[in-house]
């Protein structure tokens, strides 16, 4: 085996330095979106132990007035990706038509969807522990049009 030269020992060096300082930096000042210099905050941090634990999904409204869960069965489309991307469809509502649209397209002969919502279940805690008591708030609507 070869000894490692000066040059290749302050290059190694010099690289375990800038990921650890970017580890560190990332640690006290990054964001998930900075992983895997940033923190995952999803697994990072925790909820007081009496704070309701939010619980999203997505509902449809078809023309019959009937509710239709907007799962990723019904449409293809993980619950992750619509809460990643839950300010964007605050911002502009009218991005939950592309749930619609999926919906539609894997059920031809259902109802046509006239609404679809974002709705947050807050579910009670109490100690940790939950209460089995829950209150449903709709964060994003959009309505189609007539």
């Amino acid at each position: 085996m070869e000894t490692l030269t000066t040059r290749g020992r302050v290059t190694r060096l010099g690289a375990t330095a800038l990921v650890l300082a970017l580890l560190l930096v990332g640690t006290f000042w990054g964001s998930d979106d900075d992983f895997p210099f940033g923190p995952f905050r999803m697994y990072s941090t925790s909820n007081p132990p009496n704070a309701p634990a939010p619980d999203t999904r997505v509902e449809g409204v078809n023309s019959t007035g009937a509710v239709v869960d907007l799962d990723q069965a019904a449409t293809g489309i993980r619950r992750a990706e619509i809460e990643g991307q839950q300010s964007r469809y605050a911002a502009d509502p009218a991005l939950l038509a592309e749930v619609a649209d999926a919906y539609a397209e894997r059920h031809p002969d259902a109802a046509a969807l006239i609404e679809v919502r974002i709705v947050i279940r807050w579910q009670g805690i109490r100690a940790g522990r939950p209460t089995g008591q829950h209150t449903d708030e709709t964060v994003v609507r959009w309505q189609a049009p007539r």
